[in-house]
């Protein structure tokens, strides 16, 4: 039972990945004309935050780093895969605070994510150029985050009900 149990766990956890690496190709090969720097539709974080309705913290922040290494060694470089750990870690520990609290929907708990996301990038832009300008760019990402992070929360509440079925109870 055991056995059965854990080859589920790196079946789910495999295939979240999988879809967030995909989510993250077709971002980098599908621009989106708006003349903001830094600004996409985030749809790799569809997987985190169904993951965080499904299977949990542990395995939602393991699917979330290995997703960015990966990416980041894939389609950018070092920066992009530090921008993408900072950006990351900041908007996956406010969803997890939010969605603990249970303040917001899980739309609310993305939206909150996208931000965090955003003010993660523009602190590790202001670290790197040692200027604070760059939150020039703050309100338009934050913004941004509110839209991006709104549609990704409708779509993950509708794949969270789907795939709920299939997923079952696994450890959170």
């Amino acid at each position: 039972m055991k056995a059965n149990r854990t080859g589920r766990l790196v079946a789910t956890y495999g295939m979240l990945i999988s879809l967030a690496f995909i989510f993250s190709y077709l971002e980098a090969i599908i621009p989106i004309p708006i003349p903001i720097p830094g600004v996409k539709l985030g749809l790799a974080n569809l997987v985190t935050i169904v993951g965080l309705y499904t299977v949990g913290v542990k395995g939602t922040v393991a699917v979330s780093l290995i997703r960015i290494v990966l990416v980041g060694c894939t389609f950018g470089n070092l920066f992009s895969m530090v921008y993408g750990l900072a950006g990351g870690a900041l908007s996956l520990v406010l969803m997890i605070l939010f969605r603990k609290a249970n303040w917001f929907s899980q739309i609310g708990v993305s939206i909150i994510g996208g931000i965090g996301h955003n003010i993660g990038q523009l602190t590790v832009a202001a670290l790197v150029t040692e200027t604070a300008g760059v939150f020039y760019y703050l309100p338009f990402l934050m913004a941004a985050g509110v839209v991006a992070g709104g549609v990704i929360g409708l779509l993950g509440g509708l794949v969270t009900e789907r795939i709920r079925k299939f997923v079952g109870k696994m450890p959170k």
